[in-house]
């Protein structure tokens, strides 16, 4: 059992069924750090071994906050999660929620129901461990604080009349006066707004008792750290609300009877739900869409996908704790399969610096990644807003035991849409378009996304242990003559050769700096244990076709040549994590193989035995 961190005494807590949750008070006879006899010890610092709380369902997540402990301890990410992990299955919201919601509906004159898209995360804190928080009102519901829902309707009327009258930001500002007041205002009646928003609460169901209350994830796998891109994957567990439907309150301030003014701040805050709402808008987040709501006249991309292989995954869910061979207690947990739209933003980003680098300075890679794509630090909102519609898992993923070694690969579907954010120029939409239309079309022909992104899904059925399926394979639906694939190597090479062509010619339009492919950057010094992940002078991307072997493509089946395997060619997880410096793409006929630091062996005997061995082989990069 691993050693208790310090504890310190809570107070009795209030349980909301008049209960007592029984903490720890200094005087509980078994507030004590041993486990029971013959009992199986509890890992976690955190939760009484003796006492192990029942809440009731009803409690909100203010009171499982209680539970935390902030010494440092080797089982506190473990401990995170089966938290989290009750308060997402066991919480009943629902009487509290209908209550609040009924509240709303007698007070409001006017109230409409919305539906988030995907996931949505407004406002809030960062709580215990830094876990990031959403808004909670007083008894710990999530919701949408009226000043939010006010301030997203302005800045949507601000933004309209600026465009309709070719007006700067503060004088578009003064006009929003006679509908949300201003302090400033000269006209006496426009002090005052006219009207009053309510909090907007999530609708609860039988089939969402929590108001969509569900653990969420961010993994910054690549960062900068001055002009070193780390690789460190890094997931952090918060909390979200996964598709929720909200009612949203309206009604007239006493001092204003026109329904009309009613009527436009609705269209304006339809609007401006529909645009976003709270954290990462841009990354899918926050879109809150009323019943029929057509989609936004920004979209300028739409590409109708299917995954197969490990698929993308979400948070972790708790399964349970055990000791290693050390003794050390372990937290279980189970990926959580989910398509998101987060992981086709990080994608798309990392194409971008890889070719970026090739024919860009890093600090000009650094500023643009920053614009194009939105950054923290400098904050930046980005120019391209991405979503992920009608995204589900079409086939579970194969049970990891022997139950399932048979089982298919799993498989995720859905439409990825790439539209304009207000934050871009209208002068640059058109190169913005073709840059990321470029970008997109290389991206789903270079690799996959998700767990196993570098790799075509394929059987190990034959194996006697799981994962019964690796890699990640992408299959474009669309049947626009844009999408569909050559036919041969050779016309694979041409094609792809213009799209990043396209990508160069756009990058210098929207940048204005010099990109010339035919002087491409050597980034660093490329050694057998060492590359950049650079589309530059040490870069190859070829396209190749051969016999296949043992269910695996022709240049996977020599990556694996006689079970040989090369951290240096294949990466590795010993010593710290380090990815592999080859891409594959199975596109049925032939492949797309990238490789980084291509110049040094073994990377350079890979080529070598592709190029011996393959029917048919083109290069495509560089160019010359």
């Amino acid at each position: 059992m691993p050693q208790e961190a310090p504890r310190r005494v809570l107070p009795n807590v209030q349980r909301r069924d008049g209960g007592r949750n029984n903490r720890g008070d200094g005087n509980n006879a078994n507030n004590n750090q041993n486990p029971p006899a013959g009992g199986n010890p509890m890992p976690s610092p955190w939760l009484d071994p003796q006492n192990n709380p029942t809440p009731n369902a009803t409690a909100s997540f203010v009171e499982y906050l209680r539970w935390m402990r902030e010494p440092n301890h080797p089982q506190r990410d473990g401990t995170k999660i089966e938290i989290l992990d009750k308060l997402q299955s066991r919480a009943n919201y629902k009487s509290r929620l209908t209550q609040l919601t009924k509240r709303t509906k007698l007070m409001a004159g006017n109230t409409f129901l919305v539906k988030c898209s995907w996931r949505i995360r407004v406002g809030g804190h960062r709580g215990p461990e830094s876990i990031l928080l959403p808004a909670f009102d007083a008894l710990g519901m999530p919701y949408i604080p009226s000043s939010t829902l006010r301030g997203i309707a302005r800045a949507q009327a601000i933004r309209e009349i600026q465009t309709e009258k070719n007006l700067s930001w503060k004088n578009a500002e003064k006009l929003t006066a006679p509908y949300f007041g201003d302090i400033e205002a000269t006209n006496k009646a426009d002090l005052q707004g006219k009207a009053i928003f309510f909090d907007a609460y999530p609708v609860a169901s039988e089939q969402d008792v929590a108001g969509g209350l569900s653990m969420d994830m961010a993994n910054n796998i690549w960062s900068w750290q001055g002009n070193q891109l780390i690789y460190n994957p890094n997931p952090n567990l918060f909390l979200s609300l996964k598709e929720p439907v909200f009612c949203i309150g309206l009604r007239l301030a006493s001092n204003c009877q026109d329904l009309s003014v009613l009527e436009k701040v609705k269209t304006w805050l339809v609007a401006g739900l529909q645009s976003g709402v709270g954290s990462q808008v841009n990354s899918g987040y926050g879109e809150l869409l009323t019943a029929g709501a057509l989609p936004s006249n920004d979209e300028f991309l739409k590409v109708q996908f299917s995954l197969n292989g490990q698929l993308i995954h979400g948070a972790q869910s708790f399964t349970q704790w055990s000791q290693n061979r050390q003794g050390a207690w372990q937290m279980r947990g189970r990926p959580e399969a989910e398509v998101r739209t987060v992981a086709f933003k990080s994608m798309l980003r990392y194409w971008f610096r890889a070719f970026s680098l090739g024919v860009l300075t890093v600090e000009q890679t650094k500023k643009w990644e920053a614009k194009l794509f939105g950054a923290i630090d400098p904050q930046s909102r980005g120019w391209v807003k991405f979503e992920v519609f009608n995204g589900k898992i079409t086939q579970v993923e194969p049970r990891a035991n022997n139950q399932g070694k048979n089982d298919d690969c799993g498989e995720q579907e859905g439409t990825l849409i790439l539209s304009y954010s207000p934050a871009v120029a209208v002068n640059q939409k058109d190169s913005v378009q073709t840059l990321f239309k470029s970008l997109a079309w290389m991206m789903f022909h270079l690799g996959g996304i998700g767990q196993g992104a570098r790799r075509p899904c394929y059987s190990r059925q034959n194996r006697q242990y799981a994962p019964w399926w690796r890699g990640s394979t992408f299959y474009i639906e669309n049947k626009e003559p844009y999408w569909q694939l050559p036919r041969n190597v050779n016309e694979f090479r041409d094609r792809f050769r213009q799209k990043l062509k396209e990508f160069y010619n756009s990058l210098a339009t929207v940048t204005t700096l010099n990109v010339n492919p035919n002087n491409l950057n050597a980034l660093g010094q490329v050694e057998q244990r060492k590359w950049t992940e650079a589309i530059d002078r040490n870069c190859r991307i070829i396209v190749c076709a051969g016999a296949a072997d043992h269910g695996k493509p022709f240049s996977l089946a020599r990556l694996h040549h006689n079970g040989n395997y090369d951290p240096n060619l294949c990466g590795s997880v010993q010593g710290g994590v380090k990815p592999s410096p080859v891409w594959i793409s199975d596109l049925d006929e032939y492949q797309v193989v990238t490789v980084f630091g291509a110049i040094v062996n073994p990377r350079r005997n890979y080529l070598q035995v592709l190029q011996d061995n393959a029917s048919q082989y083109a290069q495509i990069f560089p160019f010359n």
